[in-house]
């Protein structure tokens, strides 16, 4: 159940003014993680853990979520109201985490960071979030890891990977761990496709959690995180059917050559946790993170393509084709290290006072050259002619080169401070929140100061209404990714985009069939400059590396929230959002992220005689993306849309051991709490989804053909799950 804020009071009467006298405002929360922020949206960890998705966890749930959109199955990433996948902040118990940089097609992605069986609970905001969340310019969403409470073990074994976890904790609970390994192989689900392509991704994982409390005042905590994903892929055929009715368009290709890649991140977190009292709390952490990618490959491709008559459906005469090679020698290494520490003062239960600073030390070495050639009939596209008559050529042209060698070191220095006040406004209720955070990158020499404000106010009335208001002026402060340009140097002129950002909202909370229901609806404007153009190749985002746009972003995202069947919660999201980009003042056109109308739901039941057979299921519905322009391509030339995103993932489950149970067992079974066997069926319909395009060109007419890039299609997925 998503926590609602309750005010308690105690009043004294005074029978000769009649005036009540406020003692205590007390905003209770139902579950652990506690926070300030009112933008903030819980998820519940046991829902993401049994959500019917290919990527689970945390992110699959998450882009049910109104204001969340990703129209790839195959990505833990996700945009969130106009935003961009670079443009979220993720935070493990308050410590900010990355994502590998290099990955270029969704297919290449593994596991999430985030182990939704260590999680204890997901805090999400969609925008307008406080002043202790970084610079980013979409959202944050803040993760805290579990301490068991006693040794423990559970599992999972599937078709397409598995997880084992070990938690431990001493008799006096001073001494907790958490242990979990995770492993991942798709090639089942990729397979899927309607190609010939080998694929062979291997994903895995390790994490731990350690606390030792010394004492009710003192802790120490560490965080390690190791995982290395390896991408091969050997293609060989395909053939893609697409057009209209009245002019369909068939292309065969062929393939010679293969991709191999990798990617390796560690990360390492100690904090030190120290609480004097109840009103002062001091965290110092000292963090490090590494990443190392690989990205090879070379995939010659020659493909024909073929017309059909409108009318015999015969296939036309045809030489229309052509050819490319695309290459890559792609090497990244990143390593981000550092210290924050934060300090929260609450002199009573109504008043919190948050400052907090942090330094990073930053090391980018990165090594690019990337390449691609168009060719057919023995000459490339684009071909300078030096006498048209003759058809003498020029010298052989690439269609685009990406090359540059990078290094730097440089630093990072922020701080923030914000105040938080619970209070009567007359009889309604009211909470605020106000602050700001500054930031300066050694890089760019750069200083960016972002004020931000959040405020509720419950009226006293008979209908339980809840309105918020908050904003800003958010910051994407650049990295890796928006300071390399497309000729691949790091340009050091580069400044944040920065986002001015209104978000109005209302919890209406009521009972429906004598069950709790919330219904939730959210309307925001954002304004946009010093935007950074970039082409949206896959899930891979490519910046131009100038900042010479502008922009703005609206919508209006709704929420029913509530137990639509007894005992299990449920929701439908629906949401219409537009995002629009101004390029060199030429005006406005969607940016590559504009979602438009999108409905997604998420819907768990059970049978009544038999509660152990579960259902959970997902379903989303979202208008298409427009894929913009191919790299060094003119994007007010290329303004196409792709499909709409339509998915439904069914989980289907038999609890065989449930840990509520108090039936006594006995022999092997009674060493187990919990085991359930499951079936899920991933695209429920067999939808053929596309997530991007790839652009061929005809070497005959010149014309470049958007081929659509399918997602996978249906299938069945058998899991266990046990916990002893």
């Amino acid at each position: 159940m998503v926590p609602v804020l309750i005010f308690s009071q105690n009043r004294k009467k005074d029978t000769t003014a009649r005036v009540t006298d406020i003692e205590e405002v007390v905003f209770q929360k139902k579950i652990t993680g506690k926070t300030s922020d009112l933008t903030n949206v819980k998820i519940s960890a046991k829902d993401a853990k049994g959500i019917a998705t290919i990527g689970g966890g945390i992110e699959g749930l998450l882009k049910t979520l109104p204001s969340v959109n990703s129209n790839t199955e195959l990505s833990s990433q996700y945009m969130v109201r106009g935003g961009n996948y670079d443009e979220n902040l993720i935070y493990i118990n308050d410590i900010e985490i990355y994502r590998p940089f290099l990955i270029r097609n969704s297919q290449q992605e593994g596991m999430s960071i985030i182990n939704p069986d260590m999680v204890a609970a997901v805090n999400f905001s969609a925008g307008g979030f406080e002043p202790k969340y970084g610079d980013k310019m979409s959202s944050a969403l803040n993760i805290y890891y579990r301490e068991p409470e006693k040794f423990e073990v559970s599992g999972e074994a599937s078709l397409i990977g598995g997880r084992l976890t070990a938690g431990l904790a001493s008799k006096n609970k001073k001494l907790t761990a958490l242990f979990s390994g995770r492993y991942r192989n798709t090639n089942l689900v990729l397979n899927t496709l309607n190609e010939d392509t080998d694929f062979n991704p291997t994903y895995w994982d390790f994490q731990s959690y350690i606390n030792y409390h010394f004492n009710d005042k003192f802790s120490l905590s560490f965080i390690g995180y190791y995982s290395k994903n390896d991408y091969e892929m050997i293609p060989k055929a395909k053939s893609v059917t697409f057009g209209s009715l009245n002019q369909p368009i068939t292309v065969n290709i062929g393939y010679n050559g293969r991709e191999q890649d990798m990617y390796k991140n560690m990360m390492g977190t100690v904090s030190m946790n120290f609480k004097p009292s109840d009103q002062w709390k001091f965290t110092l952490d000292s963090f490090a993170y590494q990443n190392r990618e690989k990205e090879y490959y070379t995939i010659a491709s020659g493909y024909e393509i073929q017309t059909f008559n409108p009318v015999t459906e015969a296939p036309n005469p045809s030489f229309d084709g052509g050819g490319q090679i695309e290459h890559a020698r792609n090497d990244l290494f990143v390593r981000t290290y550092g210290t924050q520490f934060r300090a929260k003062f609450s002199p009573n239960v109504n008043t919190d006072i948050e400052v907090g600073v942090k330094y990073e030390k930053e090391n980018l070495n990165d090594n690019t050259n990337e390449w691609k050639l168009v060719d057919a009939a023995g000459y490339s596209i684009p071909r300078p002619i030096d006498d048209p008559r003759t058809g003498m050529s020029g010298d052989l042209e690439l269609f685009y080169q990406i090359a540059g060698k990078n290094k730097i070191e440089p630093s990072r220095l922020s701080a923030y401070g914000q105040y938080s006040q619970k209070l009567y406004w007359g009889a309604s209720k009211v909470l605020f929140n106000v602050g700001a955070r500054v930031s300066n990158w050694s890089f760019n020499k750069e200083t960016i100061f972002s004020p931000r404000f959040q405020f509720a106010i419950k009226p006293d009335w008979d209908t339980d209404m809840l309105f918020k208001l908050s904003g800003g002026i958010y910051y994407q402060a650049p990295f890796y990714k928006e300071i390399k340009d497309l000729d691949g140097n790091f340009n050091s002129n580069i400044k944040s985009q920065r986002s001015m950002q209104l978000i109005l909202s209302n919890d209406y909370e009521f009972y429906m069939y004598d069950r709790p229901f919330k219904l939730t609806t959210e309307a925001y404007y954002k304004k946009m400059d010093d935007l950074i153009p970039y082409y949206m190749d896959n899930v891979r985002i490519r910046y131009s590396g100038k900042n010479n746009a502008s922009g703005y972003a609206y919508g209006i995202d709704t929420r029913l929230f509530g137990e639509f069947v007894p005992g299990v919660d449920s929701w439908l999201s629906a949401s219409y959002a537009r995002v629009y980009e101004n390029i060199d003042g030429r005006g406005d056109i969607p940016r590559a992220t504009d979602q438009r109308f999108r409905f997604a739901m998420f819907y768990q039941d059970y049978m009544p005689k038999f509660p152990s057979m579960r259902v959970n299921l997902t379903l989303v519905y979202a208008m298409g993306l427009p894929n913009g322009a191919p790299v060094f391509t003119d994007p007010y030339q290329y303004q196409r849309t792709l499909p709409s995103y339509k998915r439904v993932d069914l989980g289907l489950s038999k609890v065989f051991i449930d840990s509520k149970d108090k039936k006594k067992r006995y022999g092997f079974w009674g060493n187990f709490e919990e085991l359930t066997l499951g079936v899920q069926v991933f695209n429920a319909f067999n939808i053929n989804n596309t997530v991007a395009n790839q652009w061929i060109t005809d070497y005959n007419t010149n014309v470049m053909y958007p081929v659509p890039v399918r997602l996978t299609g249906r299938f069945f997925n058998v899991k266990l799950e046990f916990k002893l």
